[in-house]
């Protein structure tokens, strides 16, 4: 049996993402950040899967959207010059509207292109045709030719593959960590334990990517009011306590 498997590609990542608003109804003024970031994420794994190379801006705006629902889970929100409190999602939101009005007169302008073509003036076929095959004469060609052209033409090509074989290749590389199983994990570990430090949660995987996703997780357990927060002995520590009645997201 064989599957086939369609994945819709997008023309960048603002397209993507407003095809997830739009489908789902969401309000471009309030986005829920958790939910689109998920969306999103998902859908570069599904293009990895593939073997679809993932262009930079994608993973770009899978940065961004990952940092704006990290200060999202902050306790301490960010405050202007004049006291209001700066929404996150505010930089985000202002790049969609923009991307949204230029590509609402795309149409309109292609349709006036295709017009405009449509009167371009008819011009002598046969001259044309006898133009055209005078330039592509390659005898023509060739008794013009010097070494100077020819080493010119080697430079241009041994630029380019140095530009080829140097460009950067981005590569999307799946974790074997998720935010919800550190979750239940530090919970576990408050039960068993009553509390526990900051600084042991690090001792057990020093791997950075690790500690971003347990730091994560705590943010996210504190915003639920699952735990709370003691500062601790040493530099950066603080104890993790749970709070009566716990409930696993």
């Amino acid at each position: 049996m064989k599957f086939e498997v369609k994945l819709p590609l997008f023309e960048g990542p603002f397209d993507l993402l407003l095809f997830f608003i739009e489908r789902d109804e969401l309000d471009i003024y309030d986005i829920p950040i958790s939910q689109i970031a998920n969306d999103f994420l998902d859908y570069v794994h599904q293009l990895e899967k593939l073997n679809i190379e993932v262009a930079s801006e994608f993973i770009l705006v899978a940065a961004t959207l990952m940092r704006i629902k990290a200060k999202m889970l902050l306790p301490r929100p960010v405050i202007d010059e004049e006291g209001n409190e700066i929404d996150p999602r505010e930089e985000l939101v202002r790049h969609l509207l923009e991307y949204k009005r230029y590509k609402s007169v795309i149409a309109e302008l292609v349709q006036l292109e295709t017009d405009r073509m449509d009167r371009e003036r008819r011009g002598n076929i046969t001259r044309e045709i006898k133009a055209l095959a005078e330039s592509t004469n390659v005898e023509a060609e060739l008794q013009n030719l010097d070494l100077f052209k020819i080493l010119k033409v080697y430079q241009k090509v041994m630029q380019r593959y140095e530009m080829e074989k140097n460009k950067v290749i981005h590569q999307v590389v799946q974790y074997p960590y998720t935010i919800a199983d550190q979750k239940s994990y530090i919970l576990d570990s408050v039960r068993a334990s009553g509390r526990m430090a900051f600084t042991d949660l690090i001792k057990e995987n020093p791997e950075k990517i690790y500690v971003i996703f347990n730091f994560l997780a705590i943010l996210e357990l504190l915003q639920l009011q699952q735990v709370k927060l003691h500062l601790g002995e040493g530099f950066n520590n603080f104890w993790i306590e749970g709070r009566e009645e716990v409930a696993v997201d």
